[in-house]
């Protein structure tokens, strides 16, 4: 019986723990991309932000983490082969993260912005009439897929593309997707 409330211990403070964190830099995308998934897969609550600039060492995305499970992190990235660059502290230290996340309310349009990529969805349709930003070779043919559906009915930008670019419109999908959902504050009636 000891077990299970050692167990429960445990997880409650993964849970609470919102004052110690730090973040993660890695060299490239590709790499934050993998860490992030990895992570995720072995329950740790993390999310992936826009490093400091006081920081920035690689690439324009980090990994914000519990800084409790500071070892046991940096062990599974080791083991599966994605060392990051280094790690520092945040709380306390003044640094702050990058929100990559912007919203632009245009009346009858909502554009959500993640990092560099734009998708601009009609608010009382949901049909997604835009996708802008980036440079990545795949941008076009994701917007060719996106553009003219509802949001709920699109295919997920991560199943279109595979550069910086599709994964940054996979975060504004999702963006769009908790905001429509009612999670984010805004209330639509016609989200079914």
């Amino acid at each position: 019986m000891f077990w299970f409330f050692k167990r429960k211990k445990e997880n409650q403070s993964k849970v609470n723990d919102t004052k110690g964190r730090g973040i993660l830099i890695f060299e490239n995308t590709s790499e934050v991309i993998r860490a992030e998934k990895l992570l995720k897969q072995h329950g740790y609550e993390i999310k992936v932000v826009g490093p400091p600039p006081e920081i920035r060492k690689g690439c324009d995305l980090a990994i914000e983490f519990p800084l409790i499970y500071e070892m046991k992190i940096h062990n599974i990235l080791r083991e599966h082969r994605i060392p990051p660059l280094g790690s520092q502290p945040i709380s306390n230290t003044g640094l702050k993260p990058v929100d990559l996340f912007q919203t632009k309310d245009f009346g009858k349009y909502l554009m959500v912005k993640a990092a560099n990529m734009k998708l601009t969805i009609d608010k009382e349709t949901l049909l997604i009439v835009n996708v802008s930003g980036g440079g990545c070779p795949d941008v076009p043919y994701i917007s060719k897929e996106l553009i003219g559906k509802r949001l709920q009915d699109a295919p997920e930008p991560r199943d279109l593309g595979h550069t910086l670019c599709g994964y940054a419109l996979q975060l504004a999908y999702e963006k769009a997707k908790s905001i429509f959902d009612g999670k984010e504050g805004y209330q639509k009636s016609s989200w079914n």
